[in-house]
């Protein structure tokens, strides 16, 4: 993977992706990616309103052929709709791109913005010059119970360019991905869906598949780094995570 690996740090409120250098000759800082939680307890499940199973067992036990497809497909006529995620920092426009990742954007927009699923959610993690981290805590960092995870639409070719939207999954799991995103604060191609180095027709490593761009910020940029830049401190399982809480206040369909 470029001479990149990761090691994974489960955590029961939150489990990280740290990316560190191995023999790439560069003395890059080592770089976490906020992953949405799997319980410490792997067969463990969670129940809730609607009687589903909770997204930490779902994560470990979801194979490709189980991922959710059910979310009602976004219509031709509208491929690129926008949204306006509402911080306490100022406005950041987003156009999805459901050309290249339907499924994932069904899934922002139907399971999870169109029930205000993020009002008063915090961005959890930011780490200047790579990403920062949304969309699974609220201001008190309680974990907030997501839906079922989704097929994995990252072989789109769509990189992790600064600005850009992707979606949060566990690093062995390809299918994983439910409600947290992070914007892109610089290019990470290391973050790309990598191709095959043989024969096979897709990566065997799991963590070689990437993570799913489904968007990009069109509009408050500015903002975007004004969060990029704010002050970070570690708080007990939440590593840089703003001293200063920044909140998501809304995020609503504006096209």
């Amino acid at each position: 993977m470029n001479g990149m690996c990761y090691r994974v740090i489960f955590a029961l409120g939150l489990t990280l992706l740290v990316a560190s250098s191995v023999g790439c000759g560069t003395e890059d800082a080592q770089k976490a990616i906020p992953k949405a939680s799997v319980s410490a307890d792997l067969t463990a499940t969670a129940d809730s309103s609607d009687g589903q199973r909770g997204s930490a067992a779902l994560a470990v036990e979801l194979q490709a052929d189980e991922a959710n497809t059910d979310s009602p497909a976004v219509t031709k006529e509208n491929l690129y709709p926008e949204v306006l995620i509402a911080t306490s920092l100022g406005d950041i426009r987003v156009r999805l791109n459901a050309k290249d990742a339907p499924d994932t954007v069904d899934n922002f927009l139907s399971d999870y913005v169109d029930h205000e699923f993020y009002d008063q959610t915090i961005i959890h993690y930011v780490d200047s010059g790579f990403m920062m981290a949304a969309g699974g805590y609220d201001a008190d960092f309680q974990e907030k119970a997501s839906r079922t995870p989704i097929r994995h639409e990252g072989q789109g070719g769509v990189k992790n360019l600064r600005g850009t939207i992707s979606m949060v999954r566990h690093a062995e799991y390809i299918h994983s991905a439910t409600s947290q995103f992070f914007i892109n604060l610089a290019d990470n191609p290391s973050l790309d869906y990598q191709e095959a180095v043989d024969d096979t027709e897709e990566p065997r490593d799991p963590e070689s598949y990437g993570y799913c761009v489904f968007g990009e910020v069109i509009d408050g940029l500015d903002v975007v780094d004004k969060i990029g830049a704010t002050a970070v401190t570690d708080k007990a399982d939440f590593p840089r995570t703003p001293t200063t809480p920044v909140v998501i206040r809304t995020i609503r369909r504006v096209r």
